[in-house]
């Protein structure tokens, strides 16, 4: 009997939590998401952005750096530090607090994949041989995840990215999240 309940209590969990971690894009909501993409192309433009991606072209990534190594480097760590620091990092935070929760993450790619800049601590180094990457850098498109429930805001996200241009060729790519819930709510 115990046996039961427990495997009641665990079916019945794991449904509630499909449930609540589904996340439908309506057609007003992508209307939205469209509208973002727009303003999102507007600032992988800006010359702030540009000149980053254009100077870490010139660098290249960091020497035998992979997205192994990456992950274990803690937050705190100066060369983190830089990428939030540098002119596009401090930019990018800016809009973030501007929007007002609207966004909840933002990075900043080079031509092999490798950050340039981000807001907080990225999963990767290198997004080289991603759909986020890959669909802006090589067919110069904007591209547009799948909705994710991020536990750590316990709001649903969706990313968007846009390719960087110079001369209108990709040279870098922008990666926005943007949170669901906070912009269900700003479209009622």
């Amino acid at each position: 009997m115990r046996y039961l309940r427990f495997v009641f209590c665990a079916i019945t969990l794991l449904i509630f939590t499909q449930a609540w971690a589904a996340f439908e894009v309506t057609p007003e909501l992508q209307k939205e998401l469209n509208q973002l993409t727009e303003t999102i192309k507007e600032w992988a433009a800006d010359p702030v952005i540009v000149n980053a991606v254009v100077a870490q072209n010139q660098k290249g990534p960091i020497a035998d750096m992979d997205n192994t190594k990456w992950k274990s480097i803690r937050r705190s760590d100066a060369l983190i530090k830089e990428f939030q620091s540098n002119d596009a990092g401090q930019w990018l935070k800016q809009k973030l607090d501007e929007s007002k929760g609207l966004y909840s993450e933002a990075f900043l790619n080079a031509s092999h994949g490798e950050k340039v800049a981000f807001v907080a601590k990225t999963s990767s180094y290198l997004h080289q041989g991603s759909a986020k990457f890959d669909q802006p850098f090589t067919k110069s498109q904007t591209w547009q995840g799948e909705p994710e429930f991020d536990e750590s805001s316990q709001a649903h996200q969706i990313q968007l990215s846009v390719p960087v241009l110079v001369n209108h060729k990709p040279i870098g790519v922008l990666v926005i999240g943007v949170n669901l819930t906070q912009l269900a709510q700003m479209s009622k």
